[in-house]
């Protein structure tokens, strides 16, 4: 097999390959490994090959599921794999070279839908921004352009399947990390329900139930068909979500009921919205009321500043308690190897008070009592899935004079004083600037994705977000399958 009829299949299209023994999955494994060798140094995708492992498993006799002998990578951040590397996009994780002592639960379901595993991808340290920029691997590419983002925090994964090394690939997603990759690289991309995945066995959830695990992929199905594989609770498990009525994959082969959805343009914290991301929602409306769907332009009202500092508040607290999770694991000098980003979070995070922390995070609920009466006059909302095109590499890197107030801050050790001064949120708002819309579903725990349909002149996906009701995967996945058979994307491929 070539690369060319490689790339022509989506990660089901393949294993139905090996199913009919029209061709082996060394020879899958082979043509992905060429792949990355081609264009990894380009894009810089993967951080951690694990070559002969992925051949070693192409080899053994591998499940038959429905993935069987694909081609795939791990996010190098929660999905640990047991005896390899776990960076977890840090300096500090990388210089001790810590090891995985054992596989994540979600990692050992990957395993058991028949994938072969051949490294792990980029992502910035502790998965904490939103573009893959990291200082101890170095920034990903986008494969569409390589001056621009792939996003984040699941750009290595994004930008490995856009660029056609692996049809899917994990993902994680804490305040829009799987849709923010999924609309800078034209790819599918479903942020599940709170729950819906497991997140043992070192965690029962990870910032405080925002993060979901997930995948990339080019095609729906493989989206539903690998969610179908991963869902359920593990042990000791504090989430105890419903299970779909049939199975996901199974929900997609037909359209969805006619849907009454909302669309809004308007910018949470006021900021203008790129004329390209506008164009996408209102492209998407015109094609939603062609498919028979009720279409009307309305939005949820939440203060935009309010949502920005809750999400900083839990970001701070998380950062914190990863710091003393890497010093009790690689001792006190692992610090020094953290980003100043990072420190100057984890010093905030020290500096608030548990009551300050608490406090935010009851606002939590009430965003679910608020989306949940939305819910109740519409079936889905619309919304940009981020407020402008896929910014050049570098443009949301901090600025000299915030770099050396960081530092200043981490020396001193002025947390509280940098809390009060204000500058903190007004670098939150500046990042929440670009993707002011995905945070709200991590908060409330809904299901949401971001579908690849437009693209701008300059040949830049971008991407359409929509969220649904607790637990409505089936809703979404069968509204976006309906979509791709619409307004079909497979066959846009990055020129690399």
């Amino acid at each position: 097999m070539n690369f060319s009829e490689y790339q022509s299949y989506d990660g089901i299209g393949l294993a139905e390959l090996v199913k009919k023994k029209e061709v082996t999955p060394r020879e899958l494994m082979k043509v992905a490994i060429e792949r990355a060798n081609q264009v990894n140094p380009k894009i810089f995708a993967i951080n951690t090959p694990m070559y002969s492992e992925g051949l070693k498993m192409a080899d053994s006799e591998l499940p038959k599921g429905p993935f069987e002998g694909v081609p795939f990578l791990l996010k190098d951040l929660l999905a640990d794999y047991k005896g390899f590397p776990m960076a977890n996009g840090s300096m500090a994780y990388k210089k001790f070279n810590f090891v995985s002592d054992g596989d994540a639960e979600i990692v050992k379901r990957f395993k058991k839908s028949g994938v072969a595993i051949f490294g792990k991808t980029n992502t910035p340290e502790f998965g904490i921004l939103g573009f893959t920029e990291p200082k101890a691997f170095g920034a990903s590419r986008n494969p569409w352009n390589t001056d621009y983002t792939t996003g984040g925090s699941s750009g290595g994964s994004g930008a490995a399947v856009a660029s056609g090394i692996t049809p899917l690939a994990s993902a994680g997603d804490g305040l829009g990390s799987i849709r923010i990759p999924s609309s800078c690289l034209g790819l599918f991309g479903l942020k599940p329900s709170r729950g819906r995945n497991p997140s043992g066995p070192k965690a029962g959830e990870y910032w405080a139930g925002a993060v979901s695990q997930h995948v990339l992929s080019r095609s729906v199905r493989d989206s539903a068909c690998m969610l179908d594989q991963t869902h359920g609770p593990d042990i000791g498990s504090a989430q105890q979500i419903a299970p779909p009525e049939q199975p996901f994959l199974q929900g997609i082969e037909r359209n969805p009921k006619p849907l009454k959805i909302a669309f809004t343009l308007k910018h949470p914290l006021g900021f203008d919205i790129d004329k390209d991301c506008q164009e996408a929602v209102l492209k998407t409306a015109r094609l939603l009321e062609n498919l028979g769907h009720t279409v009307e332009e309305e939005g949820p009202r939440f203060n935009g500043e309010e949502l920005a500092k809750v999400c900083l508040t839990m970001l701070m607290g998380q950062v914190a308690a990863d710091i003393d999770e890497t010093q009790e694991l690689m001792g006190s000098q692992s610090i020094k190897q953290l980003e100043l980003v990072t420190q100057t979070l984890g010093l905030l995070g020290k500096s608030l008070s548990a009551s300050q922390y608490v406090a935010e995070k009851r606002k939590w609920f009430h965003y679910g009592q608020m989306m949940d009466k939305f819910h109740q006059n519409y079936d889905i909302l619309v919304t940009p899935t981020m407020a402008q095109k896929p910014f050049k590499t570098g443009s949301l890197q901090p600025k000299p004079y915030e770099n050396v107030l960081m530092k200043l801050a981490n020396t001193l050790g002025l947390g509280k004083l940098l809390l009060k001064s204000g500058i903190v949120e007004e670098m939150a708002k500046e990042n929440l600037r670009v993707v002011p819309f995905l945070q709200i579903a991590n908060l409330t725990g809904q299901p949401a994705m971001s579908v690849p349909l437009h693209w701008t002149k300059e040949n830049l996906p971008i991407g359409v977000h929509f969220i649904a009701p607790f637990a409505q995967e089936g809703m979404l996945l069968q509204l976006a399958a309906q979509l791709e058979r619409s307004a079909p994307w497979s066959h846009k491929v990055p020129n690399l």
